[in-house]
């Protein structure tokens, strides 16, 4: 049996297995607003490292003449980097990329393997996401605090267990399927959610659904009539309407105080923090409620298939669109709850219009309040909207409907494999489980 070796980073650095740990920039010259650019070299903040992975689409750039000033926090392909200070312990590994590297702030490391046959740089990243390792880490960073930071000479006391390369190899391979499966799910529901808005779009902004030739309405000199009411142009026959005359229901969770207590049960109590990009998160930062809490709360609330779930309060106008009954969770009372009139149009309109551009440039202008910006359930309402009739919007939602389930699917298989690997991670990482080990 292939037998674990304990060191800390810093001896691997003597045995120069790993190049001397740097950071981002201490020097003089810091990037400040006008030195950012639209493209050029990214400047990884340790918030752009997200799920294992560099959010290039969320990063700042500077120019390389820029670049070239600073001192130090160059990281290249393969460097293993490790947030330290504010947001601790987020981890990523620099891919493949047109930059020709990276800068980096200062609240981020990057470890550079020096000497592969001995330490694999993707078995480091998976032991820096290791429990054991990122508690050892928060604990000595003082997470939770203001000023929580680990430095690089505090880091190279932080433990880390190793084993021969070969084995380092093998449980790379069996976390690497898993990540690799969530990355490529991820990717085709991003490439589907581009597909969706792009769809509804052309639909209902620019008016180009087909006509009774299949032809796009407005393209082909379909004949638009200005509206009044809504300040442009829309096809004829075509009239505005108000969203709180097409839909049922618009309601909301319900709030602890004097109704149930937080913190008991295994049940999940979603508020807007847990509503992203289309997704509900749920994870060990998720509150928790009671099975007689979660019954109360769905006295209220009455989640049903096809519901949407809107966030009433900064950010506003995030949505979610129930595809299945819920059965450990609920929502809170700054989340909105909106049924379809199935009269009048389908849940999965309602969702589009409910997350689209001009529905969050409404939720904008509409918010109030001095400390965290909100929107009421009649203000809400008060949207309007040009509105086509049913034949058009079954239209589209025939084409729709299979889009959203499609993605829906890819989200639960994409949560399931992360449970997964989260399972397997700290057993694998501490030698609990042998993988495919020779005797």
């Amino acid at each position: 049996m292939t037998k674990w070796h304990l060191h800390t980073i810093g001896d691997l650095v003597r045995e120069k297995i790993i190049a001397e740990p740097m950071d981002g920039n201490h020097g003089e010259i810091h990037p400040k607003g006008n030195d950012f650019t639209k493209i050029g070299i990214p400047f990884v903040m340790a918030s752009d490292i997200k799920n294992g992975l560099i959010d290039f689409d969320r990063c700042k750039y500077i120019s390389k003449y820029q670049a070239d000033k600073l001192r130090k926090g160059f990281s290249q392909v393969g460097d293993v980097l490790l947030s330290h200070k504010a947001t601790i312990g987020r981890t990523a590994i620099v891919p493949k990329s047109d930059f020709p590297y990276l800068m980096l702030t200062p609240q981020v490391t990057y470890y550079r393997v020096l000497d592969s046959d001995k330490l694999n740089n993707k078995f480091l990243k998976y032991y820096f996401d290791s429990p054991l390792f990122q508690r050892i880490l928060k604990l000595r960073a003082g997470a939770g605090s203001t000023r929580a930071y680990l430095g690089i000479i505090a880091q190279k006391d932080l433990p880390i267990s190793i084993p021969d390369i070969k084995l380092q190899k093998q449980l790379v391979d069996v976390l690497s399927v898993i990540d690799e499966k969530i990355e490529l799910n991820n990717q085709i529901n991003s490439e589907l959610e581009a597909m969706i808005n792009l769809i509804y779009d052309y639909w209902f902004v620019q008016f180009d659904f087909p006509d009774e030739s299949g032809k796009p309405y407005k393209s082909s000199g379909g004949k638009m009539i200005y509206n009044e009411v809504l300040k442009r142009e829309i096809p004829e026959g075509w009239n505005d309407i108000s969203l709180g005359n097409i839909i049922l229901k618009s309601g909301t969770g319900l709030n602890p105080r004097r109704n149930f207590k937080l913190g008991e049960g295994e049940n999940f109590y979603i508020t807007i923090k847990n509503i992203k990009n289309g997704r509900i998160i749920f994870d060990d930062n998720t509150d928790r409620i009671s099975d007689k809490s979660l019954e109360i709360i769905n006295q209220r609330s009455d989640l049903q298939i096809g519901d949407i779930l809107f966030t009433s309060i900064d950010p506003v106008g995030v949505t979610y669109f129930i595809h299945e009954k819920p059965k450990n969770w609920n929502i809170n009372e700054s989340v909105f709850t909106l049924r379809a009139d199935k009269k009048l149009l389908t849940p999965e309109f309602l969702f589009m219009l409910l997350s689209s551009k001009e529905m969050k440039v409404f939720t904008k202008q509409s918010s109030a309040g001095s400390i965290h910006k909100g929107i009421r359930h009649e203000v809400l309402k008060d949207f309007k909207l040009p509105y086509g009739g049913m034949p058009v919007i079954l239209s589209f939602t025939k084409i729709l409907r299979p889009l959203l389930e499609r993605q829906h699917i890819l989200y639960t298989e994409t949560q399931k494999l992360n449970e997964l690997r989260d399972w397997l991670l700290p057993m694998l990482m501490n030698g609990q489980v042998i993988v495919g080990e020779a005797s």
